[in-house]
């Protein structure tokens, strides 16, 4: 137990365990009731609760469940527990309860404190429905509401979009602790991701950056003149995917369409010399797929994509899907890029193909091409950003957690990891999305970013291979994310192998200790 949710646990209570505490109406020590979010406690906060206290013998501190929030895309920013604990922490309150309902008029009609407390801001001018709806209930047994002052108003969410406080380490152990497992529990799973057989299918990219110097600009025309220096080239794309499967410990067996060229022969040298099966596709009518950034003095100018996002043959399409049906595996990787390989009509039959029993993972990065994450229908794992969550149904308006929820449900999957940026990600389990464990958040623990190309492909991996080892979603997201976070901080698309991933969970422990 983390020593937040240990100095203050015995203050957090179930509305049974209150309503044995403080007992019935009439009562020797009289109990006041707050209620709310309390994402950052800010002095407006204090002030409501010292003056609540002040009124009554007893205070509890009544705050809404994270699947009833709805200020906002990416709130609470603080998880249910550790707001539970954040408040526990306070002297002035006395008790703490976490309420799982949309309102608090059950607990209120249950617990009929002597008092219910709002602040001013609820009273200023007409009431509120909701608060009219409160103060019925209150005054239904012979209760009164009270409203705290309000000369000084502060906004939890004017302060979380201003300056987000840095609690990822705080949620990470709160969220540990609730599926009680700690660090050790990562490093084992680390330690036996190898001996799965993975089949990845998918389109391989080749990433390149070439780097100039800026000598100048054209007069006459908006043209800027660069001196070449060099170029790079990684293989990324469904390769990068195969490369982090296999750096981590697996076999993997590869498919996939190149052309008939120099940088498909670099594919597949690459690949090879990783110990990764190659079962690759020649296709002469197409060109190997090459993203090319151009770089002047650090700064990207523009990428020029050489590419044919044509469907393939029904000649190659056969190839793949019995490339699938052959190869004994313990899963299946679609790693869509929109450029050939899947579409409506490919992705039943490759679907159809995978082998019986295989643990079936699709990761589509098609929000800027005509593509849907939700294709993959009936997919044990599913990784899309939330762009390509928002493409596929069609909702840029609503909170994480509901677009989450809908998008689990459309696409019928096991499992949901939603990559949110910076902000890390939301997974969510389990088609009840009413209880509080049906989905939780992993911050980003990237520290010094480099470059953040790839840094999905990183979370796929390894992400897929902790579902493999435990079946544990907890696991998986925080291995995945943290993977992530060391692919961030190198500069390129370069496999990450477990000794990186373990060596940035050795930082983070000892941030969690304050080592």
């Amino acid at each position: 137990m983390n020593y937040l949710t240990k100095a203050t646990s015995q203050k957090i209570k179930t509305v049974d365990e209150l309503c044995q505490i403080i007992g019935e109406r009439p009562r020797g020590k009289s109990v006041i009731m707050c209620h709310g979010v309390f994402d950052v406690v800010h002095p407006g906060h204090l002030r409501h609760l010292i003056f609540a206290k002040g009124k009554a013998d007893i205070l509890i501190a009544s705050l809404t469940a994270d699947a009833h929030i709805a200020k906002g895309h990416y709130r609470p920013h603080v998880p249910q527990d550790l707001r539970a604990a954040n408040l526990a922490a306070y002297e002035v309150v006395d008790y703490v309860l976490l309420d799982h309902n949309a309102k608090p008029l059950d607990n209120i009609a249950r617990l009929q404190p002597d008092y219910f407390a709002k602040g001013y801001e609820y009273v200023d001018g007409d009431m509120p429905v909701e608060t009219s709806a409160e103060a019925e209930v209150v005054e239904s047994y012979g209760g009164e509401i009270l409203f705290t002052p309000g000369d000084v108003v502060y906004s939890s969410s004017s302060l979380i979009e201003q300056s987000p406080p840095n609690i990822r380490t705080e949620k990470l152990l709160t969220l540990l602790e609730t599926e009680g497992m700690y660090f050790d529990d990562l490093y084992n799973t680390l330690d036996n991701l190898s001996g799965h057989h993975v089949h990845v299918v998918g389109d391989s990219i080749v990433d390149s950056y070439t780097h100039t110097t800026l000598i100048g600009g054209q007069v006459k025309t908006p043209t800027l003149s660069v001196r070449f220096d060099n170029r790079t080239d990684d293989v990324g794309g469904a390769g990068i995917v195969a490369r982090h499967l296999r750096a981590a410990g697996s076999e993997v067996t590869f498919s996939t369409v190149l052309g008939d060229d120099p940088l498909g022969e670099y594919v597949r040298s690459e690949l090879t010399s990783d110990g990764i099966d190659c079962r690759i596709v020649i296709d002469p009518a197409r060109p190997t797929i090459n993203k090319n950034a151009i770089v002047a003095d650090g700064y990207r100018l523009l990428k020029v994509d050489t590419l044919d996002n044509s469907p393939i043959s029904d000649a190659i399409l056969g190839q793949l899907t019995a490339a699938l049906g052959d190869i004994p595996t313990d899963c299946v990787v679609f790693s869509d890029f929109r450029h050939g390989i899947f579409n409506r009509r490919t992705i039943p039959l490759l679907t159809a193909a995978s082998p019986d029993g295989a643990y079936c993972v699709a990761d589509s990065q098609v929000a800027s091409r005509w593509g849907n994450i939700m294709e993959f229908k009936g997919f044990n794992l599913i990784t899309p950003n939330e762009r390509e969550a928002r493409f596929a149904l069609a909702d840029q308006d609503c909170g994480i957690r509901p677009l989450a929820s809908a998008l689990y449900d459309a696409a019928e999957c096991g499992t949901l990891i939603l990559k949110l940026g910076d902000r890390g990600v939301l997974t969510s389990r389990g088609g009840d999305h009413e209880p509080p464990d049906s989905f939780f958040i992993v911050d980003s623990f990237t520290d010094n970013i480099q470059d953040a190309v790839g840094a999905g492909d990183a979370l796929l991996a390894y992400a897929t291979l902790a579902m493999l080892s435990t079946r544990s979603e907890v696991i998986a997201t925080v291995l995945g994310s943290v993977a992530a976070a060391c692919e961030c901080e190198v500069d390129g698309n370069k496999p990450i192998d477990t000794a990186v991933v373990r060596a940035k969970l050795e930082r983070i422990e000892k941030e969690a200790h304050y080592a």
